[in-house]
């Protein structure tokens, strides 16, 4: 039998884990209700974890260099793989504390494991092509994870009741095989870490005035979106009385339709003015989460939510690929996990709000969240701006990387 390439035993190893992380995590929400706790706690227990993950991004950035991030990753998954088994095994149980420790490790060695995978890729290929398969990996193979629980919750397959606990039981077996599959991949002695600048990330981004609006940007904008919708599953059950099987139908459809408008916006829908662009984007979402407080209508408020997420993965060439991609080459690498930090001190932020508006009905959690939006559509305009008041040269070889782009996800 032929053995995979390097890079697609990653991409393997991250198939498994998708799934697993798809199957579990849509649920984790929910496993957590089942066990007591309330909407605030879990929030409260998300953010957590998320802020812990920063602190664990800023590590490996610091400390983990390429050629020790496959042994890293390997360490991160088993312990990953036997906190979901303690998990499994506290269902019901009286141990809430231990429960809220698991929960907040389990989210934090999910964010690090996702943000360590293409850095790994890179040390035995890099390009557009590899970059473009691992995207689609992850949110192909997280979807058919969620699909399947939808699917399978509340029903009795060979005489056992599939319920949240039995779907973390199949997302540790798939987790099992990512785990397998990551020890199997050889990284060789030759090679070696690609070479960084020695012009820190921070300093980096000071001297560059559109990378620091971008960077506020990104943790505005999740700020905003977590607001809104850092409880989704719990949201759609509670407030709209879905059953878990109908919530998960809605959130993978939804999410799949919302990558088809992705490609189809970057190809043939973006607009010449990028005003429009971002109007159509963040204005539109603003209008509904603003109606929705006002009128506090679950028709609207479905509304707000759907076109929220269908509208997710549309116009990034114009909200992020501009800038992301005017990062010279010896700082890519730093500045991703600068990016990631910022973007997920945004959405712990975000999901603890969320906790809060929870409580106090469904209409504040979308108003609060609009209020957000009025900044972030503000900080989007000004990019705009800058930008297009900026040498032309500086982005001539981001809208070729952009041009090239598209003819690659199409």
């Amino acid at each position: 039998m032929k053995k995979l390439k390097s890079e697609n035993q990653i991409l393997t190893m991250l198939a498994f884990l998708s799934l697993s992380m798809g199957l579990w995590e849509n649920f984790r929400q929910l496993w957590l209700e089942d066990n007591g706790f309330s909407a605030l706690q879990i929030s409260q227990i998300t953010s957590l974890g998320t802020l812990i993950s920063v602190l664990g991004i800023l590590f490996v950035s610091r400390k983990v260099t390429l050629n020790k991030l496959k042994g890293f990753m390997s360490f991160t998954i088993v312990v990953k793989f036997f906190n979901l088994l303690l998990l499994y095994f506290l269902n019901h149980s009286q141990w809430m504390f231990l429960m809220r420790t698991l929960i907040a490790v389990d989210i934090t060695t999910s964010y690090l494991i996702v943000t360590s995978v293409y850095p790994l890729i890179t040390i035995f290929v890099k390009n557009n092509t590899i970059y473009s398969k691992r995207k689609l990996t992850e949110y192909l193979f997280r979807d058919v994870g969620i699909l399947v629980g939808g699917f399978f919750i509340g029903k009795t397959v060979f005489g056992v009741l599939v319920n949240y606990n039995i779907c973390l039981y199949i997302s540790i077996l798939f987790l099992a095989l990512a785990m397998f599959a990551i020890f199997n991949i050889k990284v060789c002695a030759h090679q070696q870490d690609t070479k960084t600048s020695e012009i820190p990330i921070l300093k980096y981004v000071r001297r560059n005035e559109i990378l620091k609006i971008y960077c506020v940007y990104i943790f505005v904008s999740s700020v905003a979106m977590a607001t809104g919708l850092g409880l989704k599953m719990l949201t759609l059950t509670n407030y709209f009385q879905f059953s878990e099987g109908i919530a998960t139908n809605y959130l993978v459809i939804v999410g799949l339709i919302c990558d088809l408008i992705g490609i189809l916006a970057l190809k043939y829908l973006t607009p010449k003015n990028d005003y429009i662009t971002i109007t159509i984007k963040f204005g539109i979402r603003f209008f509904l989460y603003t109606l929705a407080f006002v009128t506090d209508n679950l028709f609207v408020t479905m509304i707000a939510i759907t076109w929220s997420i269908l509208i997710g993965a549309a116009y990034e060439n114009i909200c992020d690929g501009y800038y992301i991609n005017s990062v010279d080459a010896e700082h890519q690498l730093s500045f991703t996990n600068f990016r990631y930090i910022i973007k997920y001190i945004g959405e712990a932020i975000g999901i603890f709000f969320c906790g809060l508006m929870y409580e106090k009905g469904l209409k504040y959690m979308f108003g609060l969240s609009a209020f957000f939006m009025i900044f972030q559509i503000t900080l989007a305009y000004q990019l705009i701006y800058k930008r297009k008041q900026a040498p032309k040269n500086v982005f001539q070889k981001i809208q070729k990387y952009n041009d090239k782009k598209k003819h690659q996800l199409i």
